[in-house]
Parts: structure tokens; sequence; C-alpha cells
């Protein structure tokens, strides 16, 4: 006799939109991973928690040089979630899946040499100041293809973000300008982090890994000076007074 069970609870499948890092490399990989591991060491903990795509589009390599190359990023703790633009015959069991159809934001490289920036420790209140960099303060616009990132602390821009631009902190972002571009703040997993800028237009913020694209922000905020935070889930905004 066959028995059926049933059930009246249901089983709860829910979407959700995630964030990640792409990463395209060139031939030959070890050129290109000795410019990955520069960034690394320039930023340090930038990957760290970090979901990240492999674009491997049009890049001729078999299933042995896939698998290396995902080898090499683990043991520089880069966790592939997915691979975009692989052939079928270059997929296995054990690797990470397949993906396409992801929308796109606006491309960023990281350049060569780090950007032309001003570093500045908070003031000292006491005689032992602290040695270590706590904040940045870039005193110039932020233009479309540039990117400041700077996981140790907050950045302050005196200045605006162009479109196509970014800037992700391990702490607060502050922007004395119309902030066009993207900005991430809190991105090793600092929820308290804010984003502040004097005339919001942006792409896309982020906080502590939840984000908001141009086409969720209220519209009433548009075009004004806003300050944005974290409650749980949810990035919340008001307009500064």
């Amino acid at each position: 006799m066959t028995k059926v069970i049933t059930d009246p609870r249901s089983i709860r499948i829910k979407g959700r939109s995630f964030l990640a890092v792409m990463l395209s490399p060139d031939l030959p990989f070890d050129n290109w991973l000795i410019r990955l591991d520069d960034l690394a060491a320039r930023s340090a903990g930038f990957f760290l928690g970090r979901p990240v795509v492999l674009d491997v589009t049009d890049l001729p390599i078999d299933r042995s040089q896939l698998k290396e190359l995902i080898a090499e990023l683990g043991q520089r703790n880069v966790s592939i979630m997915g691979i975009e633009g692989a052939r079928p015959s270059i997929l296995g069991p054990g690797m990470p899946a397949a993906l396409k159809g992801g929308r796109a934001v606006s491309d960023f490289e990281v350049p060569e040499k780090e950007p032309t920036i001003e570093l500045r420790s908070q003031p000292a209140t006491v005689p032992e100041a602290r040695p270590s960099v706590q904040s940045i303060t870039i005193r110039e616009p932020v233009r479309s293809g540039q990117s400041i990132i700077f996981p140790e602390g907050d950045v302050t821009i005196v200045g605006s973000v162009a479109s196509g631009a970014e800037i992700v902190a391990g702490g607060s972002i502050h922007i004395y300008g119309t902030l066009r571009g993207r900005a991430m703040a809190g991105s090793l997993g600092k929820a308290s982090a804010h984003i502040f800028c004097r005339k919001l237009e942006a792409e896309l913020v982020a906080i502590d890994g939840i984000y908001k694209m141009a086409e969720d922000m209220p519209a009433n905020l548009r075009g004004q000076a806003v300050q944005l935070w974290l409650e749980g889930d949810a990035i919340k905004a008001e307009k500064l007074i």
C-alpha cells in the first residue's frame, strides 16, 4: 500500500537580488593574478565576504585552466559564486554555477596605479595620535570610470561623484556635492555606516551589502541633500535639514 503524506505547510520560495563584483580576467592568468595581488595589497579585505562572479566570456581556455584559476582565487580568499560566459564544455561537477542575464551597472576598472588622492587622518585630540589612517579626504571631483576604494574607514569627497564612478568605504561616505555614481559604505560588514550627500542622483547606494538602485529610491529624495542608513535589511533615507 502506498501511503501519501500531506503537509499543509507550504514551502516558501523567495526571490532576492544581491550585488556582486564581476571579475573579468585576461590571459595570461599569471600576469593578471599579479595585478590582482597588487589590488589586494592596496585594499586589504576588499574581496572578503563579497559575492564574486567570474566573467570568462571569449577566453580560449579549457576546463583544467578554469579550475586552476578558481583554485588560485580561492587561495586569495576570493570566493566565486558563479561563472558567466563559460562554454558548457569547460564546466563540470563541483564548479560554481553558470550564470547569465545579470543586469549590468556601469563598469569600472581598477587603475594600474592608485589615483592621486590626499590622505588626511582625523585631527588628534591627544598628544599620542594613533598612527593608522582612519579616513581619507578627496579634494577633487571623482570622474566617470574612477574607483575610490578605502576599506579601512570613512571617505570624504569635497566635490561630486560622476555617473560611472564608484566610492567603496569600510566606514561612512560623505559627499559635499552631487552623488551621481555609486556609493558603497560599510563594505566589510559595518552596518552602522552612513552615506551623506548634498544632492542625491545616485545610480546605486549600498550599506553592508544591502543596496538600492536608482529606480528603487523615493522620487521626493532625488536632487535633495540626503542621509542614508541601515535598519535591519532595509536602507532608510531622509532629507538633511
